[in-house]
């Protein structure tokens, strides 16, 4: 079993940087990619970035170019760097753990954090 936990949420100023973390333990051998996605108020959840073990990456349209997704592996730890956000960014960001489970995938969530863009 894997658990997330979030942290780094708060509130920034439009143009601000903001950096996210989620700390992955339990059984963090079966993780395969590790992911942000973000919800904001009426809307459905979107992909904010992700990693995989090979280090790969893959960033939603909202992201690019903005933010950057790290892992930390020796401390099993993703970092979301968020800059020059906008209040659009506004949003609770979940942390995703790609799982191997039987023949396939588990998702695993954190519990979220909010990020607030407001001046």
């Amino acid at each position: 079993q894997v658990e997330l936990v979030e942290s780094g949420g708060g509130l920034v100023q439009p143009g601000e940087s903001q950096r996210l973390s989620c700390a992955a333990s339990g059984s963090i051998f079966g993780i395969k990619v590790m992911g942000w996605y973000r919800q904001a108020p009426g809307k459905q959840r979107e992909l904010v970035a992700t990693i995989g073990n090979d280090g790969s990456t893959n960033y939603g349209d909202s992201s690019k170019g903005r933010f950057t997704i790290s892992r930390q592996n020796a401390k099993n730890t993703m970092i979301l760097q968020m800059n020059s956000l906008r209040p659009e960014d506004t949003a609770v960001y979940y942390c995703n753990a790609k799982v191997l489970s039987g023949g396939g995938y588990l998702d695993v969530w954190g519990q979220g954090t909010l990020v607030t863009v407001s001046s």
